[in-house]
């Protein structure tokens, strides 16, 4: 029978821009294909672009750099099933494996072992109802859910989300991050997505949210739109 492989965009090494790990080195694993078009994408050339590779290649190649922490993104990895057994064997070879996915797809089938970073997604990313709820309870307590916030709508929608489905209890992580907003060499800011991250922080410290504030990290080391970072 021939290798399993999956579709892959793109194996570097960087550091974590995001979540409770923020800082640590990592090795990024991003998949090829989403089936989400949320309206602050940062990855849109991960939708097609990639090219098939065995499971071993991906396994050598990534304990190549010699790094204990691997996040497995896309893309939306869920969508290939070769990941399952792929995270299951970094796993195995005692790496701390992330996932971010989308939360639209089936999360229990995961190797309980795998960190799960996973998105409820806002009204603002226009994908709002393909949040698949019945993953809430598969979460585990070193799991994290992340909201991606654009304005004040997506703010009260996920602090209402966050309490309704008792996220409290579930994870030890919640994750607000704004969306990004690129600003020009004069200041301005370009495009009109994204809010100033200041607003978010108000909002809150002012609602008394035991939540972690986030930014993407990467994008304030490299330029915003730079790959392999």
């Amino acid at each position: 029978m021939p290798e399993p492989t999956l579709k892959i965009n793109e194996i570097y090494l960087s550091v974590q821009g995001e979540s409770s790990y923020v800082g640590l080195p990592c090795v990024f694993i991003r998949l090829t294909a989403c089936d989400l078009r949320c309206t602050y994408c940062d990855t849109t050339y991960a939708f097609t672009e990639g090219s098939p590779m065995t499971l071993e290649a991906i396994l050598k190649k990534t304990e190549s750099y010699g790094c204990k922490l691997v996040e497995i993104t896309g893309g939306e990895p869920l969508l290939q099933q070769n990941v399952l057994p792929l995270m299951a064997e970094l796993c195995d070879r005692e790496l701390t494996v992330l996932l971010e996915t989308s939360g639209a797809h089936d999360i229990s089938g995961i190797d309980p072992r795998v960190v799960r970073i996973m998105d409820l997604k806002t009204p603002g990313s226009g994908e709002c109802a393909k949040n698949l709820l019945e993953n809430i309870p598969h979460l585990q307590s070193k799991d994290e859910v992340k909201f991606v916030i654009g304005s004040r709508e997506d703010y009260e929608w996920s602090r209402e989300t966050v309490k309704k489905h008792g996220l409290y209890r579930k994870v030890n992580t919640i994750l607000f991050s704004p969306v990004f907003r690129h600003v020009g060499l004069k200041g301005q800011t370009t495009g009109h997505l994204g809010i100033d991250p200041k607003l978010l922080v108000d909002w809150i410290l002012e609602d008394k949210l035991p939540v972690r504030f986030q930014l993407q990290l990467h994008k304030f080391v490299w330029p915003p739109n730079q790959r392999g970072v």
